[in-house]
């Protein structure tokens, strides 16, 4: 008797192409379906754009994973489609989770300081998106990004600094490694289908693809 296949759709993280889902095998009885980022409409609300990322959905109660901005976004997707579990990686499930930094910019607008020029350096990209621990593998890591355009990134961004989420939604699955630079753990609330990952950082869903390949299948069973 066949099993019912269960459409797991992925989401990268900011500037990311689904390219880093690559080395994610999972058994059969799960369908993989790649989403990847739109161009943001000027002064677009995260939940609006969350709306249109919807349209791409064409399974009936799908499994949700997005990675780092990726887990927001799916978490936001989640308000507005039936979902058998949303699962968030190297992400935050709450702007209280969110760094001193992010914290900070929401009330005084410090990242709109940054320089849309820096996106021209695939090296400063890359150590932005996957964190200082890639620094003597910045090439390979190159492969993975794809949306470089300074509209998106200043939108994106934006999004993750004025994300208005306050609560934790207990449901929510949440992988993260206990290196990760960008969401520190420290800021992580791990009481709820909490998975730490040791000694893994904020690009783990590549550099630890053999332990998701032979864990999530359970997790998602099991939710």
């Amino acid at each position: 008797m066949q099993k019912d296949v269960i459409p797991l759709y992925l989401m990268p993280g900011m500037a990311a192409s689904p390219r880093i889902f690559e080395y994610i095998k999972l058994p059969e009885n799960f369908e993989l379906v790649y989403l990847s980022w739109m161009s943001p409409s000027k002064d677009e609300r995260l939940s609006d754009y969350a709306k249109r990322m919807c349209e791409r959905v064409t399974h009936q109660d799908p499994v949700l994973l997005g990675v780092s901005f990726g887990g927001i976004l799916v978490q936001e997707m989640a308000k507005h489609i039936s979902c058998r579990n949303v699962i968030v990686v190297s992400s935050i499930k709450s702007n209280v989770e969110s760094t001193v930094f992010m914290k900070l910019a929401r009330t005084t607008a410090a990242h709109k300081l940054l320089p849309t020029q820096w996106i021209k350096s695939l090296e400063s990209l890359a150590l932005y998106v996957f964190g200082p621990s890639i620094a003597s593998k910045v090439e390979a890591y190159q492969h993975y990004l794809s949306e470089r355009d300074p509209a998106y990134l200043d939108w994106s961004i934006d999004q993750i600094v004025h994300w208005d989420q306050t609560e934790i939604n207990p449901e929510i699955i949440h992988i993260h490694g206990d290196n990760d630079a960008v969401f520190p753990i420290k800021n992580i609330d791990s009481s709820n289908k909490f998975y730490r990952l040791k000694n893994a950082t904020h690009a783990m869903i590549l550099t630890h693809h053999k332990w998701f390949n032979e864990n999530l299948p359970s997790i998602i069973l099991n939710a």
